[in-house]
């Protein structure tokens, strides 16, 4: 026991770890009590959102007047605070130091959908244990994890999804890809913040792919899917395994390809039709129902030329529940627990549809740290990079978007030089950009087969040497403050990037603004352009906007 009242007094809230030793200084209490998993070690990919579910579900079990125990293993957290549970426990989160104190309290139950994949991934242990998972069950967890269970959902619901396949070796996944055509996304089934997901658009990039960032096995497969670029769509939702309700759609600014963690998502839609709508309402109605899920369930979509196909489901708590819950007023987390331990939507004042929208616009924007992470590359891609978020709210769009890469930390110049090295693939809209920044007042520097499309557009082009071409060349260029804002681009395959990873790493160590997803700079042209007609931002608390919530600001 750690005595946090130092002996002076006798502690109401001391937290305990386990050791080998004669001694047991745990005093178990006869109250009703559940047990809440938090998430383990705050890493890319799992970050403070799930501390935020583990703490705000903890105080729901608190007011339903039962005794919570939180196992948790991170002191940097809320949930390891030593008042905010009942009882905390500074344990690691592994079977069998979990059971070991399930075998102590005897608790009624373990919530595990508030601690991110780290939790979920020990459902299935505790469960062969049996010990009672609260919620949704092991079942349907597995059956949204594993690829065919979850087909066979999808097609008993009439729900598309990109092709793909399940494979547990290099050969098939050679033979599985060639049957979808490339690009393919492959990535590791049960994994946290997209690791080791990658889009691959050659049979040599697989084969190097499965030999070096997997080792595929039956017990470890591979998902193989076909790559669809469209608007990526993402849905937090709440079901007690009847009605499913909906508190907001967000939209991803870019396409899909790039990790939703590290997406700037947009809530309420920007560009989607009332039909679009109702098909992911429809849809997640159906797969939360299906699943039966009895707490949360995040979803993400990718809408592709009016088709609305399911990308990935998770029956558990998402990064965007936090962002969610203070934009649309609805404590998430507080009805999800409450729905976990028996009570119904309907019995909680929730009616099964979505939610109307609040009449401003709320943007979350992801927060990078690459400037004290060496030798990684800031493109964006399916594999998570982020290590935070920050949310910015506005009755206008622009001004909601400029508050949120503001507060990101992102440094957006307002004049100078702008350099444009991007990929065969991206070069038409890498135009279409060029021009409006070049009408904004920005000089414009390229490469020489970007150079080349911008002056046949009739641009005002400079041409700058690639890396070590000659004197000066591009990263002597940013080192020396010639250029002030970059957009950059990858070109498939690994080989041809070497250039652009030392282009991008430059940017980072010397504080210029680098995209390299063209969506994400067209997000940022058109603040630039907004705030040029209207300087004006002010910054209010969410309390002092028209609709919005006093109870989670």
């Amino acid at each position: 026991m750690v005595d946090t009242c130092a002996a002076e007094f006798e502690a109401d809230t001391p937290y305990y770890y386990s050791t080998y030793a004669q001694e047991d200084e745990v005093t178990v209490s006869h109250k009703r009590k559940v047990m809440v998993l938090g998430s383990g070690p705050i890493r890319i990919g799992q970050g403070v959102e799930f501390d935020y579910c583990s703490v705000h579900s903890v105080w729901a079990l608190r007011e339903m007047g039962l005794e919570s125990i939180i196992v948790n293993n991170n002191p940097e957290t809320v949930s390891t605070d030593f008042d905010t549970s009942d009882r905390l426990y500074f344990e690691p989160l592994t079977p069998e130091d979990v059971m070991n104190i399930i075998d102590k309290e005897q608790p009624e139950g373990v919530i595990v959908q508030f601690g991110g994949q780290t939790a979920i991934n020990l459902a299935g242990p505790l469960a062969k244990a049996g010990v009672k998972i609260l919620g949704t069950s092991v079942d349907s967890i597995d059956r949204a994890e594993d690829r065919e269970r979850f087909d066979e959902l999808l097609e008993q619901n009439n729900i598309p999804r990109p092709q793909g396949s399940t494979v547990t070796n290099g050969v098939d996944a050679v033979i599985e890809a060639n049957k979808i055509g490339y690009p393919v996304v492959v990535r590791p089934s049960y994994v946290l913040g997209g690791r080791a997901m990658e889009i691959v658009y050659t049979e040599d990039e697989l084969k190097d792919y499965m030999t070096r960032a997997v080792k595929a096995s039956p017990e470890h497969p591979v998902l193989v899917d076909r790559y669809m670029q469209g608007t990526e769509v993402e849905v937090d939702a709440i079901s007690d395994g009847k009605d499913v309700f909906i508190p907001g759609i967000m939209e991803h600014v870019e396409r899909a390809g790039v990790h939703s963690g590290d997406s700037i998502a947009v809530y309420p839609t920007k560009t989607l039709s009332p039909e679009i709508i109702n098909t992911i309402v429809d849809y997640t109605t159906r797969l939360a129902v299906g699943l039966q899920v009895k707490g949360l369930i995040n979803i993400q979509y990718v809408v592709v030329e009016n088709n609305v196909y399911v990308i990935e489901v998770n029956p558990r708590s998402s990064r965007t529940i936090p962002f969610l819950s203070k934009v649309t007023d609805v404590p998430m987390v507080n009805v999800a627990t409450r729905v976990a331990m028996g009570e119904s939507l309907s019995s909680l004042g929730y009616k099964s549809g979505l939610l109307p929208s609040k009449p401003y616009t709320a943007v979350k924007a992801p927060v990078f740290s690459f400037s004290k992470m060496q030798q990684v590359d800031i493109s964006l891609g399916p594999e998570m990079k982020s290590t935070g978020e920050v949310m910015g709210i506005d009755y206008h769009y622009a001004r909601a978007l400029y508050k949120a890469i503001t507060g990101a930390g992102m440094n957006v110049p307002e004049y100078g030089t702008v350099l444009f090295t991007v990929a065969d693939k991206d070069k038409e809209e890498g135009g279409e950009l060029a021009k409006k920044l070049a009408d904004l007042g920005y000089h414009l520097v390229a490469t020489s087969g970007t150079a080349k499309h911008l002056q046949s557009l009739g641009l005002s082009v400079t041409l700058v040497d690639k890396v070590h071409e000659h004197k000066p060349d591009i990263i002597q260029m940013i080192k020396t403050g010639k250029i002030n804002m970059v957009i950059n681009t990858l070109t498939h395959g690994k080989e041809p990037e070497r250039d652009g990873y030392k282009i991008r790493r430059a940017t980072v160590e010397h504080a210029i603004p680098c995209f390299t997803s063209m969506d994400t700079a067209k997000a940022v042209l058109e603040v630039l352009t907004f705030m040029r007609e209207r300087r004006l931002s002010y910054v209010l608390a969410i309390q002092d906007y028209v609709g919005g919530g006093d109870s989670l600001a």
